[in-house]
């Protein structure tokens, strides 16, 4: 019998249309919940879905709630999932009302709050960063002297590194406590000196059935501050390589300490010059910028279906043989205004077309985007090979010989 599912934001972000048709794909009558209207939704999630619902707000929980219960009309549910952070502890409530089986609201709510994370973590005897609550300019002061330089400051309950900053002295501190003066909320914590890395979940019942991890050159937040970077986010071929298998066992501890059963799980971690994998934080839902589509290319697999699999039958039949190195590359036009040229793609081409499936760049005249908005930026290419040292060369060569030219 096809599950009813409700998916929550199944136009928005980028990630979620596909998502919804990994539902359809599956054999689920979706059910979509968004403050889009469904003239507005992507082709891929219009088609894909059974009903939708549009609400006026999103995050007034208690509406959505009431709104939910009054369409559903008493048709039964199976699942109610959310992939995007803002939405996991809504999806939650939501359970909780209809009467669904999955994450409940105190679980979900430690996956959304980096502090009530990260002393679950503590209890559980997981490395974490020294870290403190604050939600004041005052209690920021003290935690930074408890825990001292270098810190981090960032959102409680952010998604990436959206008002994330570094500080090293006491005067790039006062001016990160000035930057994030709008956040309510801030998480004061160690800043972890090394690599960062992903560890990413597809679990059933509280068994992973996939398995990834990624590698980030730069760090997102270096991405973020530095306008001229060109980031990559690499799904390694190797995860049984000893520094990689660290932050798989220390992943392993994060989901059983925190309860995780079904779904996406997010996590990014460190690795440090001594050796030593250190936790970061973890998401309750899939990555973001594109990390999904790089599992798929370094599988030859669709984990939009195959997340639609495990939560609605508990089990994976995509393909979880690692046969690439995949490295997916982000790229900031040169110059303001509209995009005029490409400068060094057929080189590029050329030299390693073979190995480059995706090229998905910013059209000719349109806009240039805000590059601290997206992560994405003017667009993105897909470089994998089996040997990582030369899907390094790749992706470097695309990030230093590709311009994308605006005037």
């Amino acid at each position: 019998m096809a599950p009813n599912v409700l998916f929550l934001s199944p136009g928005y972000p980028a990630e979620m249309p596909l998502f919804t048709r990994g539902l359809s794909h599956v054999g689920a009558r979706v059910f979509g919940v968004g403050d889009q209207p469904s003239s507005a939704l992507p082709p891929e999630a219009r088609t894909a879905l059974s009903d939708y619902l549009q609400v006026g707000n999103l995050w007034d929980e208690q509406a959505v709630v009431a709104a939910v219960r009054g369409w559903l009309r008493g048709r039964s549910l199976e699942r109610v999932e959310c992939l995007w952070e803002p939405g996991v502890v809504l999806a939650a409530r939501l359970r909780q009302a209809l009467g669904a089986p999955g994450m409940d609201v105190e679980t979900a709510t430690r996956f959304r709050d980096k502090e009530l994370m990260k002393q679950a973590l503590d209890r559980a005897g997981v490395r974490t960063p020294k870290h403190a609550r604050a939600r004041n300019a005052g209690e920021a002061r003290a935690a930074m002297e408890r825990i001292g330089f270098p810190l981090i400051l960032k959102p409680i309950d952010g998604a990436g590194s959206a008002d994330t900053y570094t500080a090293r002295d006491a005067v790039e501190f006062e001016r990160a406590l000035a930057l994030t003066r709008a956040v309510p909320e801030l998480s004061v914590e160690e800043y972890i000196e090394g690599d960062e890395f992903t560890f990413d979940t597809i679990c059933a019942h509280g068994e992973i059935l996939f398995q990834n991890v990624c590698l980030y050159r730069p760090k997102p937040l270096v991405a973020r501050l530095n306008e001229w970077v060109s980031s990559q986010s690499v799904a390694l071929r190797d995860i049984d390589a000893p520094a990689v298998r660290q932050g798989r066992a220390l992943g392993r501890e994060v989901l059983r300490a925190l309860g995780f059963e079904s779904g996406y799980t997010h996590m990014e971690w460190f690795l440090t010059a001594s050796g030593e994998a250190v936790f970061g934080e973890i998401g309750a839902r899939a990555p973001g910028a594109r990390l999904v589509h790089g599992m798929n290319y370094s599988c030859d697999a669709d984990y939009f279906a195959g997340w639609a699999e495990a939560v609605c039958y508990g089990r994976l039949s995509q393909p979880t043989h690692k046969k690439y190195n995949t490295a997916c590359v982000f790229k900031r036009a040169v110059g303001q205004g509209r995009i005029r040229r490409y400068e060094g793609l057929d080189a590029l081409l050329a030299r390693y077309g073979e190995h480059i499936p995706v090229v998905d760049l910013n059209a000719i005249g349109s806009p240039r985007r805000d590059w601290k908005s997206s992560v994405v930026g003017d667009g993105w290419l897909v470089a994998r090979h089996p040997n990582l040292e030369f899907t390094l060369e790749m992706a470097d060569r695309i990030g230093t010989d590709l311009r994308i030219v605006a005037s």
